[in-house]
């Protein structure tokens, strides 16, 4: 039987690893990752860095049924680099499993530690048709 870790924790020990990273560099070469579903996680962790380090109102990562991957951050109108189709598809299944959200929609926080600190992210998952969004939305500074 495989163990499989605590995803939420795994997320926080890649906030850790990359505190002092630059996020849209490591998130442009994530596509090349083998393991699938450590991207995903670490593509989490460095959206939830990149949020916080450019003072983000929201980023979105919407995925389609063909694999297509787009992703927006709100501060200014600007896609960030998509982590690919695959993981992608990961990066939804994350989320949903760490906030538990089952349904066509979910809302609520998501408590991550940063550095000595933490902050509480708000994540939306919404399904429609056949695409999913979910949304990090980041605390007023």
């Amino acid at each position: 039987m495989k163990d499989k870790r605590n995803l939420h924790l795994e997320v926080q020990e890649h906030i850790d690893c990359f505190a002092g990273a630059d996020p849209l560099k490591e998130m442009s070469e994530i596509t090349a990752d083998a393991d699938k579903e450590q991207a995903a996680l670490k593509w989490l962790a460095l959206a939830a860095l990149h949020g916080i380090n450019f003072n983000a109102k929201k980023i979105s990562i919407r995925t389609a049924p063909d694999g297509t991957t787009t992703v927006l951050a709100k501060y200014r109108e600007a896609e960030l680099p998509s982590p690919g189709g695959e993981i992608g598809q990961k990066i939804v299944e994350a989320v949903r499993k760490i906030t538990h959200f089952e349904g066509e929609k979910g809302k609520g926080p998501l408590a991550l530690g940063v550095r000595n600190d933490s902050i509480e992210i708000g994540v939306k998952v919404e399904r429609e048709d056949d695409r999913e969004t979910i949304t990090l939305k980041f605390p007023k500074p």
